[in-house]
């Protein structure tokens, strides 16, 4: 019976390991990572159910350990720990990016390989070519375009650029780390039939790697950029300050790199781009696991290093042959990118997989049953009561998590069908479907932050219905230009209140993060032209953005056009400047500036900050035509700035757009969460007049 559950046990994970890598299915948003960690957990947990089963039926508990066990059980408790003490949004750490289920399962799958027998090892060396070799070949065929030729397969994947890992740097990391274990097992392998067939898995494994490597060339589109060492670190430090032990929480790097990255970042081209990792990964486990989620890859580090040198001083690297020094090199190779690129999912995994593929193990048993005599009789009775007690704590909490990833993938199915929907323009799937995902899961911000736009976008309709004159023949007693129904207005109060209810649970799934704050602004910037009083509201969230990202100009310049449709062309000045002072060479802080000062009559700081405007857009632009307009206007009026026609990037403060009349009435409630971060600006006039800000593309 034992022989049976170690059979089924071992196909069922060589089964895991071989799908992982290449798997992409559109379940959800991202077809890259959440079904490699569904398969990952899923595969997991029918393991851990078999071994629970196991220990009833055989009443011991069998298992084997390695020099690598303490570190790797370090590593994964830390991001345990620092996912429920420290990540707001808990669903980052576990759905996406989902570190912490990445480094959990591969920790799993680290201790489930050394229970393997080490001719199972064997095995899985071969699976993990194999698989590599069909990642490869999935990049070969997109590449020769020849995906492109099977109309069944979903858009992204007949891109010529398609890799089952999203992209060429985590795929070109992935092939050469198996690249050792093909060359050991050609080498060490005697039969020349098998020897040929191990000979052609390398193979395409070197076409995949060196198709990867091509597009990471600095002359390609795909050459990788990142934030430099210096920010990356001086984002890790600052983290650090408010929490050292456990970090700034997984999945939560994005908070960190905007609340703490240095306004030198602005001088920079990425200026505009936010990033969710370092520039390294253990770059991003200091910020975000702390001083002991990096603590656990240093005696990680430490404890590899002894017993390689260990092993070496011995020779028992002759003994194991060219099999066993690969899986030590494929390891390396993984652990050194670590130090110099950002890790995915899957580099996680196959980073714990590789180690234990190296790890010496030692086996040992727990006896699990107990033995008696009852009364008035002779034998002993056996009782498998301890391991009943052992197994049912672990099979209750694997169903658990069964029932619950299986809820958060059914979430993820709806979310997708709803935007596919939003494609086709499927009003009404959009609006179930993507309900449906967040009653199975409320805890995942990208749903509720959809649907509010969704909402806007209906009540932004209704509105236009109203604005829009009848046609002479309408029927009798249809809604005049701008004038709403009792109907309309109850309908549009209804989707403005869904849409802020949204907005503002958004920001309480994280309200560290500066981007939730920015979605509640833009709802209720949205609604200024339809409800009193949003662009108060609307201005105390870009406040507290602000707060929380104090280096972004683009924050600042939507809050300066909503006090400059107010008419307070002082504080948007103000604003404005600033704007300039974080980022000096951005023309659109200038642009705005200038119209700004216009407003106030200080026409030669106008035409001062126009000439900036001019000096950073290029001649050839659309943009440096709109801006040479403004400046002739202001130069021969010097009194008033007159609006300019818009360009691709550039665009003046907005002047109001008709609202509906009468302006549906907020309700009680719809005022912006409690602030975690004070923010110092000043707030709109009560008594303003709406008006939309100015859109802005930096």
């Amino acid at each position: 019976m034992e022989r049976v559950f170690e059979k089924t046990e071992k196909y069922i994970l060589l089964i895991t390991i071989f799908l992982l890598p290449f798997t992409v299915i559109t379940i959800s948003p991202n077809p890259y990572v959440v079904p490699k960690l569904a398969i990952a957990g899923f595969g997991i947990i029918l393991l851990l159910i078999l071994l629970a089963v196991r220990v009833v039926t055989i009443g011991k508990f069998t298992f084997s350990l390695s020099n690598y066990d303490f570190p790797v059980l370090l590593i994964a408790v830390t991001y345990i720990s620092s996912t429920v003490i420290k990540t707001p949004n808990k669903m980052e750490a576990l759905l996406l990016p989902g570190t912490t289920t990445a480094v959990v399962a591969g920790a799993l799958l680290y201790f489930l390989v050394n229970q393997v027998k080490n001719g199972s090892k064997e095995a899985l060396t071969k699976i993990l070519l194999i698989s590599g070799a069909v990642f490869s070949a999935f990049i070969i065929l997109a590449f020769t375009g020849l995906f492109n030729s099977i109309p069944q397969l979903p858009a992204f994947m007949k891109a010529k650029t398609y890799s089952p890992e999203g992209g060429y740097l985590p795929s070109a990391i992935y092939l050469l780390a198996l690249l050792p274990l093909g060359i050991g097992t050609i080498l060490s392998q005697k039969d020349i039939n098998k020897r040929a067939v191990n000979a052609c898995l390398t193979l395409l494994i070197s076409a995949g790697f060196l198709i990867s490597a091509w597009h990471l060339l600095p002359s390609k589109a795909f050459y990788p950029r990142f934030p430099s060492w210096k920010v990356s670190w001086s984002v890790a430090i600052d983290s650090l300050k408010e929490s050292p032990i456990l970090g700034i929480g997984p999945g939560n790097y994005l908070t960190a790199f905007s609340r703490y990255r240095p306004i030198s970042y602005n001088a920079t081209d990425l200026w505009a781009l936010r990033f969710a990792t370092a520039n390294n990964h253990l770059m991003t486990v200091f910020t975000e696991a702390g001083i002991i989620g990096l603590a656990g890859y240093i005696i990680l580090a430490v404890a590899y290093y002894k017993n390689a040198k260990r092993d070496l001083k011995e020779k028992k690297l002759v003994n194991w042959g060219f099999a066993g020094i690969s899986g030590l090199v494929s390891f390396l190779i993984l652990f050194l990118t670590t130090l110099l690129f950002p890790a995915t999912a899957l580099l996680i995994i196959m980073f714990f997989i590789l180690l234990a593929l190296g790890a010496k193990t030692t086996a040992t048993a727990i006896n699990l049953t107990t033995a008696g005599t009852r009364d008035n009789q002779e034998k002993d009775v056996t009782s498998r009561l301890p391991a009943i007690l052992v197994s049912l704590p672990v099979f209750a909490l694997v169903v658990w998590g069964a029932y619950k990833g299986g809820r958060i993938l059914l979430a993820e199915y709806y979310f997708q069908r709803s935007l596919t929907a939003l494609a086709n323009n499927e009003a009404k799937n959009t609006y179930d479907n993507m309900r449906r995902a967040i009653i199975l899961n409320p805890r995942v911000d990208r749903y509720r932050a959809s649907f509010s736009r969704v909402n806007l976008v209906l009540a932004d309709s209704v509105a236009k219905k109203a604005i829009t004159p009848p046609p002479p023949s309408g029927p009798e007693g249809s809604s005049s230009a701008g004038i709403l129904s009792e109907k309309d207005q109850n309908d549009i109060s209804q989707m403005i209140q869904v849409a802020i209810s949204e907005a503002k649970a958004t920001v309480a799934l994280n309200p560290l993060r500066a981007a939730n704050w920015e979605i509640l602004g833009r709802t209720y910037q949205s609604i200024i032209p339809l409800a009193k009083g949003a662009d108060v509201f609307a201005a105390q969230s870009f406040r507290q953005a602000i707060a929380l990202d104090p280096v972004n100009p683009s924050y600042r310049i939507i809050l300066g056009g909503l006090y400059y449709g107010a008419k307070d062309y002082e504080t948007a000045t103000r604003i404005y400047e600033l704007a300039v002072a974080t980022k000096p060479d951005l023309a659109n802080s200038h642009f705005n500036l200038a119209y700004s000062y216009s407003q106030q009559g200080k026409t030669d700081l106008a035409i001062q900050q126009m000439t900036l405007t001019l000096s950073l857009l290029d001649p050839k632009s659309k943009d440096y035509e709109t801006a040479k307009a403004a400046l002739d206007t202001m130069e021969a009026k010097k009194k008033t700035a007159t609006e300019a026609t818009a360009g691709e990037n550039l665009t003046p403060p907005a002047q109001p757009t008709p609202a509906i009349k009468p302006q549906v009435e907020l309700p009680a409630g719809s005022e912006p969460p409690e602030a975690p971060i004070t923010p110092t600006a000043t707030p709109i006039p009560e008594n303003s007049e709406p008006s939309p800000t100015p859109t802005v593309q930096p």
